[in-house]
């Protein structure tokens, strides 16, 4: 008998993408839209995202330029940029505002290649519990007599499969980001 792993691969692709928007607000020394994308900024008394009210653009290397669609919202982004404690600089002028990505001392290096590693080990974590979710059913199924042992043996070696797979992708993901955050 067979068995659908397609719930347990969309669990695990869930968290690889998970994985993979949880590095992209790990700030490096690199300008990056995303990292506005978590603030709210106050507008006409409604809190909405800062990409609802200006567009964001790279400026250079270090600088993004939010320039909001009316002027009027120059000092609620600066706020909203400013309190949201990312570590930017902020500088306003008459089109709209700079955040400025300092240069990442080592100590700050450290700290991000940590985080990065504590988010890695959150997916392994979370992938390791589908695999016993999955590895119970089976056994289950097996206990019900609609599997054989060896039937239940070759599942087990076709989920591990996956979960080898997935591992290797997420080592993979936090590689790249301990490289961006070193450079």
């Amino acid at each position: 008998m067979d068995y659908d792993f397609s719930n347990f691969e969309q669990k695990i692709k869930d968290t690889e993408k998970w994985l993979s928007s949880e590095f992209l607000t790990i700030r490096t020394g690199r300008a990056t839209p995303t990292i506005l994308d978590s603030i709210s900024v106050d507008s006409y008394g409604t809190k909405v995202p800062i990409k609802q009210v200006a567009s964001i653009t790279i400026e250079d290397a270090r600088t993004l330029r939010v320039s909001p669609w009316n002027t009027d919202q120059i000092t609620n982004l600066e706020k909203a940029i400013t309190e949201a404690n990312l570590g930017l600089s902020v500088s306003v002028d008459e089109k709209g505002l700079r955040a400025i990505f300092p240069e990442l001392t080592t100590e700050r290096r450290e700290t991000l290649t940590k985080l990065a590693k504590e988010k890695s080990e959150k997916a392994r974590i979370t992938v390791r519990g589908e695999r016993d979710e999955v590895w119970g059913d089976i056994q289950e199924k097996q206990k019900k007599g609609e599997l054989s042992e060896d039937g239940k043996f070759k599942l087990k070696e076709e989920m591990q499969k996956i979960v080898d797979e997935i591992n290797k992708e997420i080592d993979e993901m936090l590689s790249r980001k301990e490289e961006e955050i070193k450079n």
